[in-house]
């Protein structure tokens, strides 16, 4: 205040030394600095209250918007609520100004796990006992900074409950669906055994009847009757795959298989009816692909079968070819016909189940649908992929390349070397022709292709004049008729060629006669086997080594390949024990007959006893009354082990189902192996060959 008035007494002082006029416009410029300092805080101050008011105005916006929205909003501090909104408020059911100050929460009745999301926010899911009931909340909690200035922790909440409700029925659902799926999984299992058993009997009987010397009527019916067998066997095979696949429990094995083989018994399972429809089915495999392959065999000869036995029904004339070669680290597969072809339209929805293509109007074939449709789920199981190209009216053909490896140490698939020889190859088939020609090349030979009579005529007419002897062997198709073959091989004998060979089929070479006096030197069966071709046609090349991998048939030879062994079947079913005691006395074996598993266990125990003969041998099916064949099995083991056997009895179950757990369920019960029903004679002579070898040779079917 004294400093004040100072300075006021100074400025008095000064203006009292300045002349009057200075004095007064010294005094006019403060006033006017004093107004525009005046002016200058009003505007300031305006503009202030116009900021207060615009803050308040966007705060009012903005708990609007908040309070409009359904989000649950609630800020703690030290958990003391200093901030609830209205939707907040009304889980509690008070209003958001009760909430202020208070500690007040909510009964968690359930939650699930934390998650921390980016920046350190947490995201968690609760279920609380709120005013309006049990509600599901999922709420985001995350650090801000509060009208102090310090941080408080705040979360915002949405309802959840529908969510979860529609959640928890989807769960509910999956699990009725997986539960239903279950149960039409052991429906398919325990019917396919049923169904199995009298087909067993059915197509077995058929079999033995035809070996019964039966009139051309008899064995048409008998015929009729394993092909209508053989049928139904399909569906039902076909059927029970598609659930499998379903339920997520076909299960692939990864392991070592020959090729070849394999392709040639498709081709010669499929062959009989193919040749019945008067078209050719051939088949190809590329020298350079392995001799040996790393798969599921079974599984792949499925998809081969399904594959050409619908291209084989739907070809009315000319062919059907499966080729097979490298693509990759893989394999690629062709299966093509001259059949009626499919619509663009149609080529994708022939691999879904139950769906069919009908060539024409009346021309729908049997069957359930269900072949391609497996094709292309058993392709997918495998990481392949398949196919189909086609134009109507130019046949179709099939595509799939599949990732099988070369089995470790595989070799190729062992070719003669025939590089002085010229092969002329008489044929008008439409795959067999080029796929021989592909073969007989692989060699080194030169290969000549003929389609007719007449164009072979005049090439060996060539040679003839020539008198050099170019062709060194000839091949001729009896598809060309009967008559030109003969006049060819005429033709082939007056060229100096010695090496003549007809190509028959089974039911052609039961009418030709002998090959020789019809001026051939041997034949072969179609569809060619490539051993077979090389073995024949090389017998008259000089200085050539035999084909690698040749050998007798299983089971050759003047001594059946069971004589002397004495096997055990358990067979609850009469009709399937005549069956499988029947077929094991035409392979030379002494069959004994035990109805139920109780009376398998007390035949066994008699032969380990010595009152009875030894066994070599028991076939135990699964299914009996008494005691079942797994439980016959563990009571033998048991019984071998407690009498201190060296050598265990070979035990074999037999059974409708043969999926990997009902294998697992064999092996774990002592069975050596599983068999299914029906059960095929490729199948018994396996064991039979083993048991018939050595003792120091492995057993293993």
């Amino acid at each position: 205040m004294a400093s004040s008035i100072g300075s006021w007494l100074v400025v008095v002082a000064a203006l009292l030394a300045l002349p009057a006029a200075a004095a007064i416009i010294w005094l006019l410029r403060q006033r006017e600095e004093l107004r525009a300092k005046w002016n200058a805080a009003t505007r300031d101050a305006e503009t202030f209250s116009d900021q207060v008011w615009q803050l308040s105005e966007r705060e009012e916006r903005y708990r609007s918007l908040v309070e409009a929205q359904g989000d649950l909003i609630v800020r703690r501090d030290g958990g003391r609520i200093v901030y609830a909104n209205a939707a907040y408020a009304t889980l509690f059911g008070v209003s958001a100004d009760d909430l202020i100050g208070s500690r007040m929460k909510l009964p968690r009745l359930a939650s699930r796990p934390i998650v921390v999301l980016e920046g350190g926010a947490r995201s968690f899911d609760e279920c609380m006992a709120t005013h309006q009931g049990e509600r599901w909340i999922s709420w985001v909690e995350t650090a801000v900074l509060g009208p102090e200035g310090h941080k408080v922790i705040q979360r915002v909440g949405r309802d959840i409950t529908a969510r979860i409700a529609a959640e928890d029925q989807l769960v509910g659902a999956r699990a009725q669906a997986e539960a239903a799926n279950e149960a039409k999984s052991r429906f398919l299992a325990t019917v396919s055994h049923e169904f199995r058993t009298p087909l067993n009997g059915i197509l077995g009987m058929a079999d033995l009847l035809s070996d019964t010397g039966l009139n051309a009527e008899q064995a048409t019916y008998t015929e009729a009757l394993r092909s209508s067998g053989e049928a139904l066997l399909a569906l039902i095979d076909g059927i029970l795959d598609v659930a499998k696949v379903e339920a997520g429990k076909l299960e692939l094995v990864e392991e070592p298989f020959d090729l070849v083989p394999l392709i040639e018994t498709v081709t010669e399972l499929m062959a009989p009816r193919a040749q019945a429809k008067g078209i050719e089915l051939a088949a190809h495999v590329a020298p350079d692909l392995p001799a040996r392959l790393v798969g599921d065999r079974d599984r792949l000869r499925q998809i081969l079968l399904n594959l050409v036995g619908n291209a084989v029904k739907f070809t009315g004339c000319g062919g059907v070819g499966l080729s097979l070669r490298r693509e990759g680290t893989g394999i690629e597969i062709v299966v093509a016909d001259t059949g009626p072809g499919i619509p663009a339209d149609r080529l994708e929805l022939i691999f879904s189940e139950f769906e069919q293509f009908e060539a024409g109007a009346g021309e729908r074939q049997s069957g359930t649908g269900l072949g391609l449709a497996i094709v292309r789920r058993l392709v997918g199981l495998m990481g392949g992929e398949v196919r189909a190209e086609s134009q109507p009216g130019e046949g179709a053909t099939f595509r799939l390349v599949l990732p099988l490896p070369a089995a470790p140490g595989a070799a190729a698939i062992p070719v003669p070397h025939w590089p002085r020889q010229h092969v002329l190859l008489v044929a008008p088939s439409a795959f067999a022709a080029g796929f021989l020609a592909e073969t007989i090349r692989a060699t080194g030979a030169v290969v000549s292709v003929a389609t007719t009579a007449e164009a072979a005529s005049a090439r060996l007419g060539e040679t003839a004049t020539k008198g050099q002897g170019a062709i060194t062997a000839v091949l001729v198709d009896h598809a060309l008729g009967d008559a030109p073959a003969k006049d060819l091989a005429e033709a082939a004998r007056a060229a100096g060629i010695a090496d003549c060979l007809i190509l028959l089929s089974p039911f052609e070479r039961r009418l030709f006669g002998q090959p020789q006096a019809a001026g051939f030197s041997g034949f072969l069966i179609k569809p060619v086997r490539m051993r077979s071709l090389y073995e024949r046609l090389g017998a008259g090349f000089p200085q050539v080594s035999p084909a690698p991998g040749a050998r007798p048939a299983v089971g050759a030879g003047p001594r059946p390949v069971g004589v002397g062994l004495t096997i055990l079947v358990a067979e609850d079913n009469e009709i399937n024990a005549l069956l499988v005691t029947r077929t094991l006395e035409r392979f030379g074996c002494t069959a004994f007959w035990a109805r139920d598993g109780r009376e398998a266990v007390q035949r066994v125990e008699a032969s380990f006893a010595g009152t009875a003969p030894p066994l070599d041998l028991a076939l135990l099916d699964v299914r009996m009354p008494s005691m079942t064949g797994l439980e016959c099995a563990r009571e033998i083991r048991t019984l071998e082990s407690r009498l201190g056997r060296a050598k265990p009895m070979p035990l074999v179950a037999v059974t409708a189902n043969v999926a990997a757990a009902d294998r697992e369920a064999a092996f774990a019960a002592g069975m050596d192996d599983c068999l299914a029903k029906p059960l095929e004679r490729a199948a018994l002579l396996r064991w039979l060959k083993q048991l018939s070898r050595p003792p120091a040779g492995s057993l293993s079917a």
